[in-house]
């Protein structure tokens, strides 16, 4: 009996024909039966499938009654073909609570399931370990850190294709022949750097810098506290505005946490202001 449908090759539907208690006193209906397996592989047929039984059982005097014989040992049970002598099933070194645990199996010589494969390639190693460092699986081999693992010589002898495209560095921005602004402060580039390692004996820690995309003017103010960059900036658009006769038209900037919250962003909606953000890890 099984509560799993997929496991079914043939199936025919019953109306709850009969049920099977279970051991917290509920009960779990046969609503159809089935056969389960195909050639090559045995054949079982009556299965019943039963509705909120979570595991797969099949019945000794089940087997017995479909020309099987079954031979139990302390750690072994082996189900074999009683007309022609073939293993049909074999638990071997699998006991649970008294639960004998079956792999179906191709034929009496070839296992159907692989449980454990070896490699003495080193590069297929990589791989299986994530692409991990050829020292670093070399320790765990001589360590013995890892089940399995052989003892062999692991050199980078190859190249991992996966390893060079993700570990590659990205390819600089070509540079623009020409100004993508037809004014100055059409477009203002700004950037916040610190804080410094060395206190200036004003007491700035940070330094903020304002570049202007058409006359790659540059203004660089110095900050004691990195939440001074809002006050400053709204200094620096009036004095600058006043002082060219343009407005601002766009800023572009980092993704900064003094550049991207709420107080930033309000005061260039009131002033019109379009900020654009930069790509992450993209200079």
């Amino acid at each position: 009996m099984t509560g799993d449908a997929s496991l079914f090759t043939t199936l025919s539907k019953r109306n709850k024909e009969g049920y099977i208690s279970f051991g917290n006193n509920l009960r779990g209906y046969i609503i159809s039966i089935g056969d389960i397996g195909k050639a090559p592989y045995p054949v079982i047929k009556d299965i019943c499938l039963v509705t909120e039984l979570k595991h797969n059982l099949l019945s000794i005097s089940h087997l017995a009654d479909h020309g099987y014989g079954i031979n139990f040992v302390k750690d072994k049970c082996t189900i074999v073909d009683s007309s022609t002598g073939s293993t049909i099933f074999e638990g071997i070194g699998i006991r649970e609570d008294n639960i004998y645990v079956f792999y179906l199996l191709e034929d009496a010589n070839k296992a159907g399931r692989c449980l454990m494969a070896k490699s003495v390639e080193s590069q297929l190693w990589h791989m299986r370990l994530g692409h991990a460092n050829m020292d670093t699986i070399s320790r765990l081999s001589t360590k013995k850190l890892v089940r399995g693992l052989p003892d062999i010589s692991f050199k980078k002898d190859t190249v991992c294709s996966e390893c060079e495209k993700n570990k590659a560095t990205k390819s600089a921005f070509k540079s623009k022949n020409a100004v993508s602004t037809t004014r100055p402060l059409q477009l203002l580039y700004m950037d916040l750097f610190g804080p410094c390692r060395i206190v200036s004996l004003g007491g700035k820690l940070y330094a903020f810098v304002i570049i202007d995309d058409f006359s790659r003017y540059t203004w660089v103010y110095f900050l004691a506290r990195k939440n001074d960059t809002l006050s400053e900036f709204v200094t620096f658009c009036k004095k600058v505005q006043n002082e060219k006769g343009f407005m601002i038209t766009r800023i572009r900037s980092d993704h900064g946490g003094e550049f991207e919250n709420a107080e930033f962003k309000q005061f260039c909606d009131t002033h019109g202001y379009l900020h654009e953000f930069s790509c992450p890890r993209t200079p």
